[in-house]
């Protein structure tokens, strides 16, 4: 199978911008599966399958698809097509591009089931699949603990980084927003954003401002969202 090289996704952790983390944040606690991509001008863009009805959509572009990417000269006018199946989505293209269609590098030739995070090419333009937060399988976490999480990718490396002071001891201070931001190249405002989603998440809301941060971590690490071992890498 012909394989195509592939740049970062949309989404890729270092790329957001404090206002487009923001715009992602809103759209996430939709609940409903969507694709990223950036458009001619490189703003952040986002198309949503939605909860309703709708079994299927089109990608191409010719202004009649349902997502028209008409900046780009390397999309077909029928390019692609997306089919819901029993609350998954599969992409199909049967020779309906030119060009072909890419999904993790790989082209594709018939149905393929999409599967959280994974980047489709379609053209020069890169769209990254997040999936319907009700399909997603939630992570295990220990027996004793009725708290189940569910967390982006960022969300979780931001996480960890909070928490990894407490590889040398339980009685650690958790990291400060400059260290996590230094840590994962991001900016301290980003960092913010993605603490206050996971104090929502994680029920903090009812503590006190100056007890959020160690209270996140110490339930993090309680509950095994986050392992001493995810604190060694």
């Amino acid at each position: 199978m012909a394989e195509q090289s592939f740049s970062a996704g949309p989404l890729a952790k270092h790329s957001l911008s404090a206002s487009e983390l923001k715009e992602l944040l809103g759209v996430e606690r939709r609940g409903e599966a969507f694709l990223a991509f950036r458009d001619g001008e490189q703003a952040l863009r986002f198309f949503t399958f939605g909860s309703g009805e709708r079994t299927s959509a089109t990608i191409g572009r010719r202004g009649e698809a349902d997502l028209a990417l008409r900046w780009d000269g390397e999309v077909s006018g029928l390019h692609v097509e997306l089919h819901r199946v029993g609350g998954e989505l599969t992409i199909v293209d049967d020779g309906l591009s030119t060009n072909g269609t890419y999904v993790n590098g790989e082209r594709i030739s018939a149905r393929q089931r999409l599967r959280d995070g994974d980047l489709i090419r379609v053209g020069r333009t890169t769209l990254e699949y997040r999936a319907a937060q009700a399909t997603l399988v939630e992570e295990t976490v220990a027996a004793s603990e009725q708290v189940v999480v569910r967390l982006t990718d960022m969300q979780r490396q931001v996480l960890i980084a909070l928490c990894r002071p407490y590889r040398d001891g339980a009685y650690a201070t958790p990291a400060t927003n400059r260290e996590i931001a230094g840590e994962l190249f991001l900016s301290v405002d980003a960092v913010k954003l993605h603490l206050r989603a996971m104090f929502a998440k994680f029920g903090l809301g009812e503590l006190a401002q100056n007890q959020k941060r160690a209270g996140l971590a110490e339930q993090a690490l309680r509950s095994g969202a986050i392992t001493h071992r995810d604190l060694e890498k």
